[in-house]
């Protein structure tokens, strides 16, 4: 009390003013990327906004409503692509296209993002726990976050389907996960949720799946009313809009044959995926009936298991899914249910409980080419992503029950105490540091987001031709200077001999990729704590050689003008059109410096010779040898400059440094690790340096 009278350091406040100001920064990029969204919407050109208003207004932009639903998307031309919502949505949007028409589209952005923040901060509440201050106060800003990330709201955003994309789902949750209207006393407020739902229904059928589940957890009144109000919305559409009506559910079967093709990749249902494989006819129909069948009986029946459970959030996540997968078309804008399955906990020990919801934010936020290389074996698993998330997520993954053991108390993960170094003030970061295997699914759903976005950057980097040139003629001059130029030799002598230059450009293509993983791979197996020291290293050193391709842009020898030098792989080019097959679009060909050929060789290197990887002298030197046959190969064939290699040292040693200034020594000391295999250094155990469990 004395130290808080004076004035002095008090522990509880300060660590409750960090919590505040962590809170304070989710909230604020909440808001940030949520502005953003609106903005980005708002400077698309007005024939690229909101277009799924096309279907009622003129070329000048102002609507006609008196207009047919589905009929003016032939006479306007629009076809394919139009409004595919029910004729209950098409009474709601058509006063509301004539504000858009009139200039209120910011108006309409606006709500349309309320819309998507109340979904967000309802599903934040519905968690369980979510209830309570402290849980409610950090899961909001992300649930935000998260929701204005996604494809369905960003798809939503762009087409002005507020209406039949947001508002079903935010009707559910009011309806099925509020605890007022989920559990109220009294007839009336019994039949709230089932009106709630009913209303839902009527914007998007496939919701009319919500009923079961209502009736299955002894809702039966909500259940009733649901179907009630679905009929009572129905009809009176039917009413106002006969042709319309008559159109959407018998000429087009409840809207299947609205919008784009059903086989193309925006329909990620069940209809849409066999349609896809070349299924026709009676034969598809019949198999369509019976997986979304079983799916419906599957997921409803899990749906209903974690409802009873107190996870009223996961089960309308699991009937979403159930939704997306039997409907006859799940286009983008509607594919918002998947998403809430990150409310489920899934997995035994606590290093396994992120690989589902990072799973889900993955496929929810990121296209089917970033997701998985597009190549014939995985590029199909991408473009069906959200389709089998949806199918994993009503039908197989096992989430945890409430009842658990493991609910809170997951198994721990073995840490090791922070190394202390001779430096006092390092590391900067004592945390304690993990010393068993992380999820392999986890690590591979990374690298591959990683490899993808450093890939992007390094595309997108400046490759003005005359720049990199001029950054070329200044290396040349510059190991001229330090009598450095050898690479015209070395690659005219390894141009004149064929089996020579083949095997440098297999070498160079190759192995580049090759051996990093495979050496990843095998510390992951055999080294779990040097395998984490080791990853991080590399992906700050390709970090680090990023700025390196942005702030210098360089010509490597072989694009050098008037220069002679040999393209071993690719030939003599056209440096106004180069032509060098896939990679000419996919890489840029000016990000020389630093060299990543060097760099991650030299790591392999470093990781085999100094962290003792191999055991045995002749194991030490070959990793040695290898950055020094990696050199050999990239200037023989004339790919990079001799200060390139230089370069790539650098940011390998940048890498190791950050690491040490951060984190401390690499290796954890002769610790006992969980999960090495026998004989391993990793698994040696000693009293020095004692392993605890992280709960």
């Amino acid at each position: 009390m004395a130290d808080a009278e004076r004035g002095g350091p008090v522990g509880p406040p300060r660590a409750g003013s960090r919590s505040g100001a962590a809170l304070a920064a989710l909230w604020l990029l909440a808001g940030l990327l949520a502005v953003r969204q609106a903005a980005a919407v708002l400077r698309l050109p007005a024939e690229r906004r909101f277009t799924d208003f096309a279907a009622w207004t003129c070329g000048n932009g102002f609507p006609h409503v008196r207009g047919s639903l589905y009929g003016s998307l032939h006479d306007s031309g629009y076809g394919p692509g139009g409004f595919t919502g029910t004729p209950v949505a098409g009474l709601v949007l058509k006063p509301l296209a004539e504000a858009a028409g009139h200039g209120l589209g910011v108006v309409w952005t606006l709500g349309t993002l309320l819309l998507v923040v109340a979904v967000a901060l309802v599903a934040a509440r519905a968690l369980p726990g979510g209830r309570t201050s402290g849980r409610m106060s950090a899961a909001a800003p992300v649930a935000v976050t998260l929701t204005v990330l996604s494809l369905p709201v960003r798809n939503t955003f762009t087409l002005g389907l507020g209406p039949t994309g947001v508002v079903p789902v935010l009707l559910v949750l009011l309806g099925c996960c509020l605890p007022r209207t989920a559990r109220g006393p009294g007839r009336t407020t019994g039949l709230v949720p089932g009106v709630l739902v009913g209303v839902a229904a009527a914007l998007q059928p496939a919701v009319l799946l919500f009923a079961p589940l209502l009736w299955l957890t002894g809702r039966r009144r909500a259940a009733i009313a649901t179907g009630a109000t679905f009929a009572v919305c129905t009809a009176l559409a039917w009413a106002a809009l006969p042709d319309d009506s008559w159109t959407y559910w018998v000429h087009h079967t409840a809207g299947a044959g609205l919008g784009e093709r059903p086989d193309g990749p925006a329909n990620q249902s069940l209809h849409g995926l066999l349609l896809r494989t070349g299924l026709r006819g009676p034969v598809e129909i019949l198999l369509y009936g019976l997986s979304a069948a079983l799916v419906v009986r599957t997921g409803l029946r899990r749906a209903a298991r974690y409802a009873r459970d107190g996870q009223p959030l996961l089960a309308t996540a699991i009937t979403g899914c159930v939704a997306v997968a039997v409907s006859p078309t799940a286009w983008q804008h509607q594919q918002l249910w998947i998403l809430l399955a990150v409310a489920g906990r899934v997995g035994r020990r606590r290093a396994d409980r992120l690989v589902w919801p990072v799973l889900v934010v993955l496929v929810m936020t990121l296209t089917s080419t970033v997701l998985v290389p597009p190549n014939p074996v995985l590029g199909p698993v991408g473009r069906n992503a959200p389709l089998l998330t949806a199918l994993v997520a009503a039908c197989a993954v096992p989430f945890l029950t409430r009842s658990s053991a493991l609910w809170d108390r997951p198994v721990p993960t073995p840490v090791a105490q922070p190394q202390r170094d001779r430096f006092r003030r390092l590391p900067l970061l004592r945390f304690k540091r993990a010393l068993n295997r992380p999820n392999v699914l986890l690590e591979l759903m990374l690298i591959r987001v990683g490899y993808w976005a450093y890939s992007y950057v390094r595309a997108q980097a400046p490759d003005s031709r005359a720049l990199a040139e001029s950054h070329g003629r200044q290396i040349l001059a510059i190991e001229e200077f330090l009598r450095l130029d050898v690479e015209h030799g070395v690659n005219h002598f390894v141009a004149s001999v064929d089996w020579l230059a083949d095997g440098m450009d297999y070498y160079y293509g190759t192995f580049h990729f090759l051996v990093p993983m495979s050496l990843l791979g095998y510390l992951y197996w055999r080294r779990p704590a040097t395998y984490r020291w080791a990853r991080t290293s590399l992906a700050l050193a390709t970090l680090v050689a990023l700025a390196g391709f942005w702030l210098y842009p360089l010509a490597p020898p072989r694009l050098m003008p008037g220069l002679a030098f040999i393209d071993t792989a690719n030939g003599p080019q056209d440096l106004s059109h180069p032509d060098f097959g896939a990679l000419t679009e996919l890489a840029n060909q000016y990000a020389a410096m630093p060299s990543l050929h060097i760099g991650w060789s030299l790591w392999c290197g470093v990781v085999i010779a100094v962290a003792v990887v191999g055991p045995k002298v002749w194991t030490r030197w070959l990793g040695m040898l290898y950055p020094l046959m990696t050199f050999s190969v990239i200037v023989g064939t004339a790919n990079h400059y001799v200060l390139d290699a230089v370069g790539g040292a650098v940011v390998v040693a940048a890498g190791f440094g950050i690491q040490y200034v951060l984190t401390g020594p690499g290796r954890v000391a002769l610790a006992a690790i969980p999960g090495a295999r026998k004989g391993s250094e990793d698994g040696v155990a000693t009293e020095r340096e004692p392993v605890r469990a992280m709960g």
